[in-house]
C-alpha cells in the first residue's frame, strides 16, 4: 500500500479527546491532525515522537491531516487501525497471505453474527467460504513480542465468538493480527490488560479458528505486510 501523496513530517504534541492529535511542523507551525485511532495507543502516543501525516484532498474536511505513522522504540509503526483491513485484503490479492490462497473472491464488511459485519470473506463454489477478522497490533513491550490488546476491547471477544461459531459449523474462521511493524518477530495475548480476550482467544483456537499474524514493512513511502510471525497461546 503506497500513500496517494507524500507525507508530512512533524512532533506529536499531544494526543487528546481520541481523535485528536496536535503536531508541530517544522516550520513551527502546530497542526490538528485526525487521530483514526480510537485504541489506547499505548507506547506510541508519548510527546515529542516523530509522526508523518497525509494530508486530505477533500475540500469540505475539517480536518487537512491524518496521523499515519509514528517513530517508536527505533522503528516505524502504522497508527490507523482501518489500515490493516486494507493491507490485508492487498496481501491476499498478491497471493502474500499464503494461508489464504486459492479462492475466487473476495468481498468486505459482510453482515454476519449479532449485528457484525466480518472484515473479509473469501468464497469459491468448491470449498467453504472463509472468513477473517482482521486485527491491527502495534504494541511492544518486550523486543520482538507484539502483544494484542493494548485496552480492553469487548468487541474483539464478541468477534471470536461470532469466528467460533463459523468454525464450528463447518466453515473456515481466521483471526488474523496484522502488526503494522516490522521489529517484532512473535505475538501473545496480552493477559493483563484484557484477560477476558486472551481466554476467548485460546477458547476460539480450541473451537477451530485459525489464528495467523503477519508482520509489516513501513515507510513514510507506504506500508506492505513481509513475514509471518509466530503466535504463543500459552
Amino acid at each position: 500500500m503506497k500513500f496517494a501523496t507524500p507525507l508530512i513530517e512533524g512532533r506529536l504534541v499531544s494526543r487528546y479527546k481520541r481523535f485528536f492529535a496536535d503536531v508541530e511542523l517544522p516550520g513551527g507551525e502546530v497542526v490538528t491532525a485526525h487521530c483514526a485511532n480510537t485504541g489506547a495507543m499505548a507506547g506510541i502516543k508519548d510527546a515529542g515522537l516523530k509522526v508523518w501525516l497525509s494530508r486530505a484532498d477533500n475540500p469540505k474536511r475539517k480536518l487537512k491531516f491524518t496521523w499515519e505513522v509514528v517513530e517508536a522504540q527505533d522503528t516505524l509503526i502504522g497508527t490507523l487501525p482501518g489500515r490493516a483491513n486494507e493491507l490485508a485484503e492487498e496481501a491476499v490479492q498478491a497471493g502474500i497471505l499464503t494461508e489464504l490462497t486459492g479462492y475466487a473472491s473476495l468481498r468486505r464488511e459482510v453482515k454476519y453474527g449479532e449485528n457484525s459485519r466480518i472484515d473479509l470473506l473469501l468464497e469459491h463454489e468448491d470449498r467453504p467460504p472463509c472468513w477473517v477478522e482482521v486485527k491491527n497490533v502495534h504494541w511492544m513491550r518486550q523486543p520482538g513480542l507484539a502483544e494484542f490488546p493494548d485496552g480492553v476491547t469487548s468487541r474483539g471477544t464478541k468477534h471470536l465468538g461470532e469466528l467460533s461459531a463459523k468454525a464450528q459449523a463447518g466453515e473456515r474462521a481466521v483471526q488474523l493480527f496484522i502488526v503494522q511493524r516490522s521489529d517484532c518477530t512473535r505475538l501473545r495475548p496480552a493477559d493483563d490488560t484484557d484477560p477476558v480476550y486472551g481466554e476467548a482467544l485460546r477458547a476460539a483456537h480450541k473451537a477451530g479458528v485459525e489464528i495467523l499474524a503477519y508482520r509489516c514493512e513501513v515507510t513514510p513511502a507506504g506500508i506492505a505486510i513481509t513475514d509471518p510471525m509466530s503466535v504463543e497461546l500459552r
